[in-house]
């Protein structure tokens, strides 16, 4: 197991499989190969959480309300455990999470790294870019005109 990983380098790759496609998880993940064998530590299951909010970023917190969440635990043959959390009712997304979170703390991270984490990464920079182009494009600019004196 590698113990040189950060929790941000975690936190980043964790996120990035919670908000992924499930289709286009799926298929890069058939794409690098390896389906390691494991135990369940938790087997899938689907629950709720309370989602919450802050007014602005800095307001008091307040409940924003319900949102399903399916979550997982597993450990490799080699010891590492493996975690996934994903929005909604997928099974199998949240077992490809936790695979590829036990994965990335090993020896196989930079294949995995290159083979499924880059490519959703420039998806979701791609989709974030283009969003921001299109809320660009109605940018409206006032000015002032100033009358000058006589």
């Amino acid at each position: 197991m590698n113990t040189e990983i950060s929790a941000q380098d975690r936190k980043g790759w964790m996120s990035l499989l919670a908000s992924a496609d499930e289709a286009r998880l799926s298929e890069l993940w058939q794409g690098y190969g390896a389906d390691p064998a494991f135990d369940w530590l938790r087997a899938p299951e689907a629950g709720g959480v309370m989602v919450r909010g802050r007014m602005g970023g800095s307001g008091a917190p307040f409940n924003l309300g319900e949102m399903t969440v399916t979550r997982c635990a597993l450990v490799l043959a080699d010891g590492t455990a493996g975690h996934g959390y994903v929005q909604g009712r997928s099974k199998a997304k949240a077992e490809i999470a936790a695979k590829i979170d036990a994965l990335m703390q090993t020896s196989a991270a930079e294949d995995l790294r290159a083979a499924v984490l880059a490519p959703l990464a420039a998806e979701q920079t791609a989709r974030k870019d283009a969003r921001a182009a299109k809320a660009a494009a109605t940018k409206v600019e006032f000015f002032t005109m100033v009358r000058g004196e006589d």
